[in-house]
């Protein structure tokens, strides 16, 4: 929830338009501003107070608990000028939040998070991206980047990581400060050392009936003591399903600040799974023993390494533990290493401000972006300093996906981009066709050249349609007539993609040719040349006079079905069908 809270009559309106644009989510307050900040304190995730800003700090600041907790707060002046971002700048996500209402309102975000200032890749946001535990002074090591001390990273599992400043590395000699992202405790303890801890870790548990708490939990521990295995880097604890009761093991998992619910309770920090399905597993230590008992060959092993597999999602999965014998209870662990990650993110039409937010944070997180010359040249302003550009002319796309897929198999963080959507008609198909379990792909939607053109003829999209690419570069000409003569039949609204370029100047005239053989000479054919951008260019005409020269490869073209019209000079198609016989239901 976002909390929407004025006072004056420009503030209440201002709200009011920012409500209607956030969405569902925004909820603008009523009543006394001080006793409604109270009553929906608990409740908000972000909040937007149209005062002073120190009039904004004297009311929240009674109420603030933890950085990592507490809502985002901005604050608009009265002249709606600037939108400061005054607490929770990454972790409320006040930054973001501060640009959001900018955009609405027509005024400058002020944001004053010395990373974001930079521009620099924030700590705080490296935790909440690796999902992480912090062990160290996060603060002064981050002031200790910023300052351009030298810092040395440690990253032995390999986990993707966004741009770094350059005074941070992996072969940084001397460090003032050194990072190490890693599941095991260090073998020595050394000063101004900043360990971040992801959760990678499945702690696999199986038991005697009624073995004891103290048993469990000192078993466990050893995971620690002859393994060098950070207890924070355990995500789950996992058996067999015959344990799902088993007191001595529920109470040890709580023992270790994982919650437990014998009553079905939403979070279960204990998986469990039939015999059957861990007799199938693999692992080094079966024993006939445990298989004539329970039904399968392993327990601690097996459960570690099926729940690590579930929870990965194609991520590779191993034992970094063998079963470990204690009273009455085994105990294994198995670890979710990290791979390599692809964003593959659609930056929209042109305008900024129909790029999405996530499309933004996508490629903030990238260390290295791949994409057309022209596309990188829009979104350059948003990477953070350090990140590797791979730009390539137009054409080449096969070999655009293969450098992405590539560079993520080698464990880098990388931002596919293209424009529109990228899963439509761009570069999402190569590069998934590439890409295996291998990597972590991502997919940012964008708004497509169909909704971009069609918000702004009107709503010619209004009733069924489809999507039609003239481009015969990699579809035979034949293939494409068959769609558009299909479409043609069905009446279908038909979004016509690449329509026409130098090499290929006669197939949207032939297209239109087919679609009029079925529809009046009055269908409407809209069409816009780039879109929210500097020269666009929106025009309509009847199918049987409009011009096919007049478009090129930058135009999107729209071709109404018998049922769409020009009204008030907006293309329109009706969401209801009407046959001349009457309505059909």
């Amino acid at each position: 929830m976002i909390g929407l809270f004025a006072v004056t009559a420009a503030g209440r309106r201002a709200a009011a338009e920012l409500a209607g644009r956030l969405g569902p989510e925004a909820l603008v307050a009523d009543g006394p501003i001080g006793p409604a900040v109270r009553r929906l304190w608990d409740h908000l995730d972000a909040a937007v107070f149209f005062l002073a800003s120190g009039a904004t700090i004297r009311l929240v600041a009674p109420l603030l608990q933890d950085k990592h907790t507490d809502p985002g707060i901005v604050s608009v002046d009265e002249a709606q000028r600037f939108a400061i971002a005054l607490t929770g700048g990454h972790g409320g996500g006040a930054n973001a939040l501060a640009e959001q209402v900018a955009d609405v309102l027509g005024c400058t975000p002020v944001i004053t998070t010395a990373t974001d200032s930079t521009g620099t890749t924030a700590l705080d946001e490296l935790v909440d991206q690796l999902d992480a535990t912090v062990d160290g002074d996060l603060p002064s090591c981050g002031v200790a980047i910023l300052d351009g001390a030298p810092v040395r990273l440690v990253n032995p599992l390999g986990f993707p990581l966004p741009a770094l400043p350059p005074n941070v590395g992996t072969e940084v000699e001397n460090p003032e400060w050194t990072v190490v992202i890693d599941d095991r405790r260090p073998t020595e303890d050394e000063e101004r050392t900043l360990r971040l801890i992801p959760r990678t870790l499945v702690v696999g548990v199986g038991s005697a009936r009624g073995v004891s708490r103290t048993a469990v939990t000192e078993t466990i521990a050893r995971l620690d003591s002859e393994h060098g295995l950070d207890p924070r880097a355990i995500r789950a604890f996992a058996s067999v399903d015959l344990k799902a009761d088993e007191a001595g093991i529920l109470d040890a998992v709580q023992d270790l600040g994982f919650w437990h619910s014998r009553d079905g309770g939403d979070e279960l920090s204990l998986l469990t799974y039939p015999a059957e399905v861990l007799s199938g597993v693999e692992v080094p230590n079966p024993s006939e023993v445990v298989r004539s008992e329970v039904g399968t060959p392993s327990v601690a092993e097996a459960s570690a390494l099926h729940a690590a597999a579930e929870l990965a999602y194609g991520a590779p999965v191993g034992l970094v533990a063998d079963k470990i014998k204690g009273d009455n209870v085994t105990v294994a662990a198995a670890r979710i290493s990290p791979r390599g990650r692809l964003a593959i993110v659609g930056i929209g039409p042109g305008a900024p401000d129909l790029r999405t937010p996530r499309a933004d944070a996508e490629l903030r997180r990238a260390s290295v972006v791949v994409g057309l010359d022209q596309y990188l040249d829009q979104v350059r302003h948003l990477l953070r300093p350090g990140t590797e550009e791979r730009a390539t002319g137009l054409g080449a796309e096969e070999a655009r996906a293969a450098e992405a897929v590539d560079l993520a198999k080698q464990g880098r963080a990388v931002a596919l981009i293209g424009s529109g959507d990228a899963g439509v008609y761009a570069m999402a198909s190569p590069a998934l066709e590439k890409a295996d379990v291998d990597i972590e792909v991502v997919g940012v939607p964008g708004v497509t050249a169909a909704l971009s053109a069609s918000a702004l003829l009107g709503a010619p999209l209004g009733h069924d349609h489809a999507l039609i690419s003239l481009s015969d570069l990699h579809t035979p000409w034949e293939m494409i007539e068959r769609r558009v003569r299909a479409a043609a039949e069905g009446d279908l609204v038909v979004c016509f993609y690449n329509p026409r370029s130098v090499q290929r100047h006669w197939q949207l005239g032939r297209a239109l040719e087919i679609l009029a053989e079925h529809r009046p000479a009055t269908t409407p054919v809209g069409a816009v040349r780039q879109a929210s951008r500097a020269d666009q260019k929106v025009w309509c005409a009847p199918i049987g006079d409009f011009d096919p020269a007049e478009v090129d490869m930058f135009t999107t073209v729209v071709v109404g079905s018998s049922q769409s019209a020009v009204v008030g000079r907006r293309m329109v198609t009706p969401r209801g069908y009407r046959w001349m016989a009457g309505d059909v239901r």
